[in-house]
């Protein structure tokens, strides 16, 4: 059982509640510009059961220059450094830029993320039954609350570049993507040191999950079962008319990307895949009150995919660490991480933002902000499972609901705090509307989700 202890943030960010109060919101309009160098900082700090403890911190640099570019930045340095006690973790650089070369926006990632506990459900939504009671440590029907997971060490290596096409809008956009994928069963012996008997989890020959039942089953194959490196370079198109990145009020973010793999590059086998998003911006009241969508579209067009490499989200700019789904934090908030993976999907989200307080606190300008959101999002290209089962000996019902899946909801708000209009800490508490989707999820971190 997860003990979030991320509500710290929100304690300590209590002394600015009662200062937004007294201040005049009317006086939206005031803005002192910003220059140089600025700073914000967020901890890392929880508690999870089979993990352990989180520590660690997230660092995020703005340089304004002289400020006649503010509130966009000339240039974005984050850090973030994360752990769990059991070796699950984040380690994270990310530069965003457009003044490093004039006209010229360059965005790297480098991260190293290894995951004790990764979640996997399945394939196809809700083809692959979820059954909550073979985790659950006081439910008859308990197997191990490692069912749904494997052991993930990913490396990633990501640079986009984007140039203007001529006085408009449009921006054409090339990039590459470099994944190493590193995937085991998960190291109970490890997560069990300091546990008490009883809390102790199953030793996997014992207690098999889901990932070494789809290899004894012939759906994950012996050569994929492992990982591998998936070398990905991309082309796009990108429309952008926003008038502040981090918070838009108005304006439309949309892009067409295509992103393939090749074996002559090092792939374990060749795919390709198109991902189309739209994004579009609404000022509902003038600074304070606007509505956000965004629709995404992605699908395998060619060759065949790792498994591996179908939770990942095919976007120009990663708005944190994590960048697969369809679940969790980044794409359906509320729904269980991974728990929608298809050869291709659909995806969509609905956020009301309001800006409902404002102040001048430490030399710098801070806005509250709190959202209610809808978010949606199905599998509608499918991976061949059924073709592929062999050996199983268990009644098939119990995994399987061949035709089931159908459009995946989850509903919601958050609460934003905003530090001159680029630092954004996040809390968003998302509902499962479905229980095969889980129950609910708490996420903090940085960002609006796009």
């Amino acid at each position: 059982m997860k003990k979030n202890l991320f509500l710290f943030i929100l304690l300590v960010t209590i002394p600015f509640w009662s200062a937004a109060q007294q201040s005049n919101q009317k006086d939206t309009e005031k803005k002192e510009i910003k220059t140089g160098w600025n700073m914000g900082a967020l901890p890392a700090i929880s508690f999870d059961s089979d993990l352990g403890f989180q520590y660690g911190a997230v660092v995020n640099f703005f340089n304004y220059g002289d400020g006649s570019n503010y509130p966009n930045y000339n240039h974005s340095l984050y850090f973030e450094v994360s752990r769990y006690t059991k070796g699950s973790g984040t380690y994270r650089f990310y530069y965003d830029s457009e003044e490093l070369i004039p006209g010229i926006e360059i965005t790297t990632d480098l991260s190293y993320l290894p995951d004790q506990a990764y979640d996997f459900y399945g394939f196809n939504g809700y083809e692959a039954v979820y059954n909550k009671n073979w985790t659950d440590d006081k439910s008859p029907d308990y197997r191990t609350r490692m069912f749904y997971k494997f052991h993930q060490k990913l490396f990633r290596f990501k640079t986009d570049i984007q140039g203007d096409w001529g006085d408009s809008n449009f921006r054409w956009l090339v990039g590459f993507n470099l994944l190493n994928f590193n995937i085991g069963s998960v190291d109970v012996d490890k997560l069990n040191k300091g546990k008490k008997e009883a809390d102790k989890l199953p030793p996997v020959s014992e207690q098999p999950g889901l990932y070494e039942k789809y290899q004894q089953w012939g759906i994950l194959s012996a050569k994929e079962a492992n990982g591998g490196f998936v070398p990905i370079v991309k082309a796009g198109l990108v429309y952008d008319s926003r008038d502040n990145k981090p918070n838009p009020m108005h304006g439309i973010w949309a892009e067409a990307e295509l992103a393939t793999a090749q074996k002559f590059m090092g792939a374990e086998s060749s795919f390709a895949k198109l991902s189309i998003t739209q994004r579009q911006y609404f000022t509902l009241i003038k600074n304070d009150l606007s509505f956000a969508y965004r629709v995404q579209w992605q699908q395998t067009i060619g060759g065949h995919a790792p498994f591996y490499y179908q939770p990942q989200i095919i976007a120009s700019a990663l708005r944190g660490s994590s960048s697969s789904g369809l679940g969790g934090a980044k794409t359906l908030r509320g729904i269980l991480r991974n728990r929608i993976v298809g050869d291709g999907f659909v995806m969509g989200n609905t956020e009301l933002r309001w800006k409902f307080a404002r102040m001048e606190k430490f030399k710098q300008h801070f806005y509250w902000g709190l959202n209610g959101f809808l978010d949606f999002g199905r599998v509608v290209k499918k991976m061949d499972i059924q073709n592929k089962i062999t050996n199983m000996t268990e009644p098939m019902n119990q995994y399987f609901n061949f035709g089931a899946e159908k459009m995946h909801y989850s509903a919601g708000g958050g609460l934003r705090l905003a530090m001159n209009q680029n630092f954004i800490a996040a809390l968003d508490y998302g509902i499962a509307l479905d229980k095969q989707d889980g129950e609910s999820g708490i996420y903090i971190g940085l960002n609006y989700l796009f």
